[in-house]
């Protein structure tokens, strides 16, 4: 019989919820590409006389490994060639500073405030970013064999091989991402749909709220993917036409989902099986007759699902891009490449929280310059290493990753040690670099521990090449390591109350004066074109989502961080199930209900605001006054109940 452990003895949730492993597959090309290009290298290196060429080439490849996570090849290029732009500029700042003293310091701080600076731009400007600095501490903290420009062109020849190797397959698979992508999207509504067609009230709105989350996201990825694509093949590629009608098409029946719920009346099995059989025919490419067997509609509800099913069965059987045109652009089209990039530049240049983060960055890393410049630490770089992959907030708690920084680092130290000690240098590296590269693509997406865990041994392995030190390297880089969390944590956290003092509710009201602004335009007196309205709609639930992550991010925190962010975890469900009600409420009104008044709508969005109002001002929960009454039957009834539920989570038990 398993025991419980006493209270005292029990590990505080925040500390469960960071070493949980987090699920995820395992993407076995990413191994396969992991292996071969980190372990290429070194035997090139070791056929020509020169390991330590073989190994700088391996740290690039390495470099590209982390970067490797995008599914449509487009994407990996974007993924994989930009940062090594930045990891190029980096290795060769760091190289031309090496040994410098203080412009060293100098000049690793000021590539710190650009790393900063630039990585709130978006998920590839963050990993460039991130490599930027990285390649500059390495630069500078480790002596280059050969020439100045030798090692940025190892490097990045590294970083390329994975590349190549990650587009090997384009040619006979273009475009096979983006159509899988958009068919896991169809197959994410079947599930959502799935959750109305049982009776069980209360397991049903579980599983709803957890299915509608993976809709919103298979949705925003599919988009990205497809979108990414459109800004300049838009009108010239009649398969991407297909992908984003399909994408528009599916539009109807996930905003048809809350309507279902909130009626509680079940869908028939039929119909979570019929958009199953339209996600196969995505996937396949498939555009002849689809031979669906629809039952009967028995309610305005039902009149609407089966309505959008029938509209997505069409686009997906159509062949002709010119047809697929006419269906309509709910998404939008991207604005030009130019336009993106100035409007980019512009939001950094101007952004208060591009300029904090920077200057957070740059503080802890010109600390860290300063101090082994004043105390001869052995290989100091690591120190600033440290430091540059513990400090990223776009990856997690900083408090955590410093946390997982150092059990991760420990638990790949002993893996190290045995290899340090016991495999013979030369070629025994080889089959030791082809066993420890594939579990950095297999680790990684459990979490940053576990990456850390992972990546640990194989720096120290390319690092014994370079500096033939052995299990010398072992208590400089668990010391250095330490020193690094213990700066982070400082001067990155500590010292900064938007971190330990952090408003939770911030977003959360700008989420909410949002959705007053969703009601508006699909009730009030000029409402908003059904592709407003979903663009709209589209816009709240990926902030929503964004909210939610920081939010579970939040409660890996240590307390009072992680305890105000409990309290308010209800509130964020309560804005979704709004946003829910809304778009119910709409799919009613086309379906024949009585539309509500101007004064009712502005009541509802009035209420949301003050909420939104309220929430600004506050960083604990207060007592609202709460007074939603209506017309009896109005069809914003279940809007105005969640509205009212809404404002009562925010008064305190």
């Amino acid at each position: 019989m398993s025991r419980t452990l006493p209270i005292g003895l029990a590990p505080p949730d925040w500390l469960v919820r960071n070493l949980k492993p987090q699920q995820a597959p395992v993407n076995r090309p990413a191994v396969a590409r992991a292996a071969v290009a980190l372990t290429l290298p070194l035997v090139l290196g070791l056929a020509a006389g020169r390991p330590e060429y073989g190994a700088l080439a391996s740290m690039g490849a390495l470099s590209g490994v982390i970067s490797d996570t995008a599914a449509a090849y487009r994407m990996r290029l974007l993924n994989i060639a930009i940062p090594q732009l930045f990891a190029a500029v980096g290795i060769t700042l760091g190289s031309l500073v090496y040994g410098q003293g203080w412009i060293t310091v100098a000049a690793l701080t000021l590539a710190a405030l650009v790393s900063g600076m630039i990585s709130s731009i978006g998920a590839v400007a963050s990993v460039s970013g991130l490599l930027l600095l990285l390649n500059s501490v390495v630069g500078a903290g480790l002596p280059m064999p050969g020439e100045w420009w030798l090692a940025p062109v190892l490097m990045t020849g590294g970083g390329l091989l994975v590349l190549a190797l990650a587009l090997l397959a384009w040619p006979l698979r273009a475009g096979v991402p983006e159509r899988v992508a958009v068919a896991d999207t169809y197959r994410r509504v079947a599930d959502l749909l799935a959750t109305t067609t049982t009776d069980d009230p209360d397991g049903a709105e579980a599983a709803y709220e957890a299915a509608r989350h993976l809709v919103t996201r298979s949705l925003d990825q599919s988009y990205d993917l497809v979108l990414a694509r459109r800004a300049r093949h838009h009108g010239r590629s009649p398969e991407l036409v297909r992908l984003l009608a399909q994408l528009n098409a599916i539009t109807p029946l996930v905003e048809a989902a809350p309507a279902v719920r909130l009626s509680g009346r079940p869908l028939p099995a039929e119909i979570p099986t019929a958009v199953r059989h339209l996600a196969e025919a995505v996937e396949t490419g498939y555009s002849g007759p689809l031979g669906l067997r629809l039952p009967e509609p028995g309610s305005g509800i039902g009149r609407a699902v089966d309505q959008a099913l029938r509209h997505a069965a069409d686009v997906a059987a159509e062949k002709s891009p010119d047809a697929l045109k006419k269906t309509g652009d709910r998404a939008g089209r991207p604005a030009p490449l130019g336009v993106r990039a100035a409007r980019v530049a512009r939001n950094v240049a101007l952004s208060g929280a591009s300029w904090r983060y920077g200057l957070r960055l740059a503080l802890c890393i010109g600390i860290a310059q300063a101090l082994v410049s004043l105390v001869a630490v052995p290989r100091s770089y690591w120190v600033a290493l440290t430091i540059t992959f513990v400090l990223k907030p776009d990856f997690g708690s900083v408090f955590s990753r410093a946390l997982l920084r150092a059990l991760g680092t420990v638990v790949g130290l002993v893996v190290a040690a045995g290899i340090l000690a016991e495999v013979p240098r030369g070629w025994w590296d080889v089959p030791v670099m082809l066993l420890l590269a594939p579990l950095i693509p297999v680790f990684t997406p459990r979490g940053y521990g576990y990456q850390t865990a992972a990546i640990t041994p194989v720096i120290l392995l390319l690092s014994d090449i370079l500096n033939h030190q052995g299990t010398g390297l072992l208590m400089p880089r668990l010391v250095d390591s330490l020193m690094g969390c213990a700066i982070a944590l400082v001067a990155g956290y500590l010292l900064w109350p938007e971190s330990w003092h952090a408003r939770v509710g911030a977003r959360l009201a700008d989420a909410v004066a949002d959705t007053a602004a969703y009601v508006e335009g699909a009730f009030g007196e000029v409402p908003a074109d059904p592709s407003g309205r979903t663009r709209m709609r589209r816009r709240l639930y990926r902030d929503l989502s964004a909210i939610r992550t920081e939010f579970q991010r939040a409660l890996t925190e240590p307390p009072p961080i992680g305890r105000r962010a409990a309290a308010w975890w209800p509130l964020v469900v309560a804005v979704e199930r709004i946003v829910d009600a809304t778009t119910a409420a709409r799919v009613r009104i086309k379906q024949g209900a009585e539309p509500p008044s101007t004064a009712e709508v502005g009541h509802v969005a009035l209420q949301l605001r003050e909420l939104a109002d309220g929430l600004r001002r506050t960083e604990t929960l207060y007592a609202v006054r709460s007074d939603l009454g209506g017309p009896p039957g109005s069809v914003l009834e279940p809007l105005r109940q969640e509205v009212a539920a809404a404002r009562a989570i925010t008064s305190p038990l």
